[in-house]
């Protein structure tokens, strides 16, 4: 194995010269040691408390909205290009979209499928996206999209 180039030594000792402190001790210069490798670094832990139940299901509802983000985004175009809610700023959708949000024409339309699409999943297999109740149970058969890439092939396809 190669060793790597030296560097030049450079002062590490701590800020504070306050000797009688416990931390600087251990901070000492260890470009004066034979071997720095060797330095013993200490590290003070801190503890996590654990989740609490409510913050468990508070997580886990946030993460769901994440999940579904394209799918209100889809949405929430689809409603502004049909009830052309762009008509007093810009003379076109596609302008308002590249102007508002930076998207493409291409990814809004990309968008706004992928929701038609998640609708037609969530339909298909009985789930409500309002559903309320056992969002906090993992439920394998529950498994939703959680991007517009993922549903994108199936946009070509009818919705059966």
């Amino acid at each position: 194995m190669a060793k790597p180039p030296s560097r030049s030594k450079k002062d590490t000792s701590p800020a504070s010269t306050d000797s009688s402190s416990p931390a600087s001790s251990t901070n000492e210069d260890i470009s004066q040691q034979v071997d720095p490798g060797s330095a013993t670094i200490t590290v003070t832990a801190v503890e996590v408390p654990e989740l609490t139940e409510q913050e468990q299901r508070d997580r886990l509802l946030l993460e769901r909205k994440v999940e579904r983000a394209f799918f209100e985004a889809g949405k929430a175009l689809a409603q502004l290009r049909d009830r052309r809610l762009y008509r007093s700023t810009h003379r076109t959708f596609e302008e308002y979209c590249r102007d508002r949000f930076g998207y493409t024409h291409r990814r809004v339309n990309y968008l706004i499928a992928g929701s038609v699409v998640f609708d037609n999943i969530v339909m298909g297999t009985n789930c409500s996206q309002n559903e309320e109740v056992d969002k906090t149970r993992l439920n394998p058969s529950r498994i939703l999209p959680t991007n517009e890439g993922q549903v994108r092939p199936l946009a070509q396809l009818e919705p059966q």
